[in-house]
């Protein structure tokens, strides 16, 4: 090589040239990797998360008690027998006539089992109104929704003999199969259109089947590898149907992401007039890096995660973090080998109607650059001081009311409001029998559970757990002599409202249980239920926040400074993510908690956010939100590099030429989250407003005035590196894409590439 000649290195520009000069290994490679993976996975089997391993604490110690046993609890239902007027009674003959027709209704069925009488067990409301009959279904608790058809079939015959009567069936295998059928396909419904969703904002985006198909079909493969490496990987950390659906999400976003910037790139070089391979060459050492350097950043992001000891946590942060890998390499080496392959043929299959003349007079010309960014570039760079003022205190405004953020898990109600009959039922069984649809469940565990000792402390306990306040009754005992188990059932008073209820369970916690089960030796008794595992998540959850948050903000602070060598863009980029996140905070509190223009997204206020939304909220954000930071920024510094006159000049030239990539992703980016809000179910509403909200902050706000104000006011000062740091490795990888173009630039197997 002769001395002078300019060369390129870096890892997406040698992967990019190897790509494009073995075209057909690179594609092969790849689809060779898709189906090895799929099919071990397959061959593999997915394990899933157990319930034992959900949570750590109490909730964890009884699951794993019970596991360890082998018992299979059953999925418990009930019978609600109500007069419908404030006369009736529980004692009357009609009410008992009922009682008698349910109970023989539903062991005629042969589902179930144990049925109970409310006159045996005293489930008798307080005012004497109501009255609950109770019964387990027979076979494995997790598919009882498919085997409760018949039983909800008996009830509402004898519903239809006593109409005097309000007779109605709850449990764990009734709500299962109600919101099967309500629900069922909601959330695959809403997968599913995702992709058709995307194919269709890139066919406008690029005007051509082929540009369009090309980010999807990568995407999908992605996704498709991914999934078979969870199977591989479930074996060693185990995944969920949550996870897969987190991942599908991921997945679709970054891929169509990735390839977007580079095909865009690849395209604008062409349209500059650059051959098809200058132009490839160009994308892999410029769009291909910042592909490279936001991966890396993502998958970071995603493995803070790994951090919070959830399970379900964990297995999301995994999934994610695979899909985001795999997505990355796809983009920088199978993507380089189709377009090589494909060469003009790209833009086949041209919509002309997708774009006006103006489009192609703008193409003709080599003019790359958005208009309406160009218009809202020259105010911002003109006064950057008012643009960081009004947008920051526009977004600090925005944020504020996540400062009274409230989270837990959402009640029955909560979640779906009143459009389901058994909703109504639900709360007309807390009312009745307050927290008796949700019990605590204690689990008793001793050498001999029918020693005299433990039996007088299950008394103990019982009498006890009423007369402390902490529950009305009736406090059930099953036991399970072969295992030395009792399983205590405690209605806790407060119901549905989880904050009282959760008060009830401390004082269970706190001051019955080390009175009574706590004084015989040898004895556990740990305390779970839905009441339980909601407060042992959340302070799980709690003690995770700080430890992940600080992991991902670090170790972002870090690749940016490392790939950028500037102390002021990694910290100028964490503040402005971080800006970003709070907002979305601000609306989902804003929206969802206080109500505050809810209707305009279907939802409703329900008081509270759904507990696991922030943490999971601000590591896909934070992660997101690098990709259009990276490329944004990347393209600035490689206008600064090339010798634009001013900094002002070299920020307008890289937001103006990122806009329309930034703002196709973007768009691509919140509809497909928007499908997400429009569910039925309000956690799944939250996370989709907080997503798309957030995304659509971030790619017009952020990124359109607050990014360029500030580098606009830091001037020279973009670039500060100090003199302490210059020993950090150098992953900058300068890539000009004038250097990239030149004949000699060609990158040579025989040589290392470098500037």
């Amino acid at each position: 090589m002769r001395n002078g000649d300019t060369r390129v290195r870096g890892l997406a520009a040698r992967a990019g040239g190897w790509s494009a000069r073995h075209r057909w290994a690179a594609v092969g490679i790849w689809v060779l990797f898709v189906v090895l993976a799929m099919g071990l996975g397959s061959a593999a089997g997915r394990v899933d998360v157990k319930d034992s391993d959900q949570l750590k604490g109490e909730t964890h110690t009884a699951a794993k008690i019970i596991e360890d046993a082998g018992i299979d609890e059953p999925a418990s239902e009930s019978v609600l027998i109500q007069a419908r007027d404030a006369g009736g009674k529980a004692t009357d003959a009609d009410f008992r006539a009922a009682v008698a027709a349910v109970v023989k209704a539903v062991e005629g069925t042969g589902k179930v089992t144990d049925v109970t009488s409310p006159y045996n067990t005293n489930t008798i409301s307080k005012d004497g109104r109501s009255a609950l009959v109770q019964f387990d279904m027979r076979g494995d608790a997790d598919t009882a929704g498919e085997r409760v058809e018949p039983v909800l079939k008996a009830v509402e015959g004898v519903q239809k003999e006593h109409e005097s009567l309000r007779i109605e069936e709850i449990g764990g295998a009734s709500m299962m199969k109600t919101f099967d059928d309500a629900f069922g396909d909601d959330f695959q419904k809403a997968e599913l259109s995702a992709v058709p969703v995307a194919l269709g904002i890139l066919l406008i985006a690029f005007g051509a089947l082929v540009a369009a198909l090309l980010p999807v079909l990568l995407a999908v493969s992605a996704i498709m590898a991914t999934m078979g490496l969870m199977g591989i990987v479930s074996h060693v950390m185990p995944m969920s149907d949550t996870a897969n659906s987190v991942m599908l999400l991921v997945g679709l976003a970054v891929g169509v992401d990735y390839c977007l910037f580079y095909l865009r790139r690849e395209r604008e070089e062409r349209q500059a007039g650059r051959d098809s391979q200058t132009a490839l060459r160009i994308a892999a050492a410029t769009s291909g890096r910042a592909i490279i350097v936001s991966g890396v950043t993502v998958c970071v992001a995603m493995a803070g995660m790994l951090f919070t000891g959830l399970a379900e946590f964990e297995a999301m942060g995994l999934a994610s973090l695979m899909v985001v890998a795999v997505a990355m390499v796809g983009s920088v080496t199978v993507l380089p080998a189709l377009l090589s392959l494909l060469g003009e043929r790209v833009e086949k299959g041209k919509i002309p109607w997708l774009h006006p003349e103006s489009r192609l007079r703008r193409k003709r010309s080599g003019n790359r650059e958005s208009r309406f960014w160009t218009a809202v570039l020259k105010g911002v760079l003109a006064k950057p001081v008012v643009s960081v003022v009004v947008a920051a205190g526009a977004l600090l405004a925005v944020a504020a009311p996540a400062l009274g953020m409230k989270t837990q898990n959402l009640t029955l109600d909560q979640e779906f409001g009143d459009s389901l009959p058994i909703v109504q039922t639900y709360n007309r069984v807390n009312e009745a029998f307050p927290g008796g649809s949700e019990p605590a469940e204690v689990v008793v565990k001793a050498a001999d559970i029918n020693a005299p000792e433990v039996t007088g402390a299950l008394a103990d306990f019982k009498a006890k757990a009423i007369s402390s306040g902490a529950s009305r009754g009736p406090v059930e005992i099953k036991l399970h002599d072969a295992q030395n188990l009792a399983f205590v059932y405690v209605p806790l008073v407060g119901g549905s409202d989880l904050d009282k209820a959760g008060e009830s369970l401390d004082k269970l916690r706190d001051e019955v249980r080390p009175a009574t089960l706590g004084k015989v030796d040898g004895v556990e008794a740990p305390i779970t239920g839905q009441v339980a595992g909601s407060k042992d998540f959340n302070d799980q959850l709690a003690g995770a926040v700080v430890p992940v948050f600080a992991f991902v903000v670090v170790f972002a602070f870090v690749l940016m400074l490392l790939s950028f060598r500037s102390l002021t863009v990694a910290i100028t980029s964490i503040v402005l993510n971080l800006l970003s996140v709070g907002a979305a905070y601000g609306i989902l509190v804003a929206v969802f908690q206080h109500g505050w223009g809810a209707s305009l997204v279907g939802a409703e206020g329900v008081g509270a956010i759904i507990t696991w939304l922030p943490l999971f909220l601000f590591v896909i954000l934070f992660g997101l939100s690098m990709d259009y930071h990276v490329f944004v920024v990347s393209r600035i510094r490689e206008a600064h590099l090339r010798g634009r006159s001013t900094t002002k000049d070299a920020i307008q030239h890289g937001v103006v030429t990122t806009a329309g990539v930034v703002t196709s992703a973007a768009v691509i980016m919140v509809a497909v989250f928007a499908i997400f809000g429009t569910l039925s179910m309000q956690s799944m509403k939250q996370m989709g407003v907080g997503l798309a909200a957030a995304v659509l902050i971030d790619a017009t706000i952020i990124r359109g005035v607050l990014l360029p104000a500030v580098m606009a006011l830091l001037g020279e000062r973009n670039w500060y590196l100090p003199k302490w740091l210059h020993r950090l490795p150098d992953l900058t990888h300068d890539e000009a894409a004038d250097a990239v173009a030149t004949p000699a630039a060609r990158d040579d197997e025989s040589e290392p590439l470098r500037v």
